[in-house]
């Protein structure tokens, strides 16, 4: 029988993201070129990124990947000392960067804008060219994502790691980046060719109330994104931690059948997440984890296989998918709606 999940329009968004990602690779891959040789010619000293929610997370990801490539130090934007403590702030030689899907929110518009009075180089990462945000930017990526009508957030997100890792790519002069890049649309129909299995997967638990979810480096992002997902679907309190920050003290909240999600892509840190996840399934931590690798997988009461031979800098795209539809699938366990979830709204303008 058929999951009920999959007539909701997130099954159906979840399932449009190769198509997604093959449009931002084909669409604006000149675009993204122009900007990287904009770049080089301003020569910024660092960039800001500013984002809310799911485009918070993308701007993890971009902290690590941006900073891998150009050395140069990223931070995330803190808008409200624009919007609501009336502060300026010094972005003169920075690259000013502001995701938004809807480029409506007047504080991710405001850092832009003080970018923009300062002199910096602003970009806006969002799917309408009309927007506030894209009207204030220097430079605009489409996310050519049509129309995403689930209140969560799926093809945006993965559009929006889509963009930036185009970016980082025609940044480094010093590798060729676009051969893996053609390869994601094909590894995330993979992932989607396991979605009916991952929702089943993820029924055993109906009954969670709270779990963590560890990731590292580039993954952090994906921690952050899989905890979100399950927060405004499913209602469960799940916390995403690096697996070094996990040592520090919320180590502690493991006990027997605890849940622990965790995201093991190959990586330098793999080894040493696999070292903590034995550590937590000798406390008796009810394992999920999303890897590629054996040695992981071996570890998990629920193992959910990710495709082999993926780079580092770009899992995160292929990461998160698992975790929307174990998202997906434990929210029509607990009965509740994907498409409306309680107190949410598709455009959320904070200031």
């Amino acid at each position: 029988m058929s999951d009920p999940g999959q007539g909701s329009r997130l099954a159906q968004e979840i399932v449009e993201q190769p198509a997604v990602i093959r449009r931002v690779l084909d669409l604006e891959r000149d675009n993204i070129a122009a900007l990287a040789g904009f770049f080089r010619e301003r020569n910024p000293h660092c960039i800001v990124i500013a984002a809310r929610g799911s485009s918070d997370n993308a701007a993890r990801y971009a902290k690590y990947l941006l900073g891998a490539v150009t050395g140069l130090p990223i931070a995330l934007a803190t808008p409200s000392l624009l919007t609501v403590y009336n502060q300026s702030l010094r972005l003169e030689n920075t690259l000013v960067i502001g995701i938004s899907q809807s480029g409506q929110s007047p504080d991710i518009v405001a850092v832009l804008a003080e970018g923009a009075r300062k002199a910096a180089l602003t970009v806006a990462l969002t799917n309408d060219l009309e927007s506030p945000l894209a009207q204030t930017a220097e430079y605009c990526i489409n996310l050519h994502i049509d129309s995403e009508r689930s209140i969560a957030a799926t093809k945006t997100y993965t559009a929006s790691l889509t963009a930036l890792a185009m970016l980082a790519a025609a940044l480094d002069i010093n590798h060729d980046r676009s051969r893996a890049l053609e390869q994601i649309p094909d590894l995330l129909s993979q992932i989607i060719a396991q979605g009916d299995a991952i929702q089943e997967a993820a029924k055993r638990y109906h009954q969670m109330e709270a779990c963590v979810v560890i990731g590292r480096g580039y993954n952090y992002a994906t921690a952050f994104e899989i905890a979100l997902k399950l927060k405004e679907l499913a209602y469960i309190l799940a916390e995403p931690y690096s697996s070094a920050d996990f040592w520090h003290g919320p180590v502690a909240l493991v006990e027997d059948g605890f849940p622990v999600i965790a995201v093991v892509p190959q990586s330098p840190a793999a080894e040493e997440l696999e070292d903590l996840l034995a550590h937590l399934r000798s406390r008796g931590a009810d394992l999920v984890i999303l890897s590629p690798r054996a040695d992981a997988l071996q570890l998990a009461e629920t193992p959910i296989a990710l495709p082999a031979g993926v780079p580092e800098w770009l899992s995160p795209i292929v990461s998160v998918v698992p975790g929307q539809y174990f998202a997906l699938g434990l929210t029509v366990a607990k009965s509740l709606d994907p498409d409306r979830p309680r107190g949410l709204s598709k455009v959320t303008r904070t200031r």
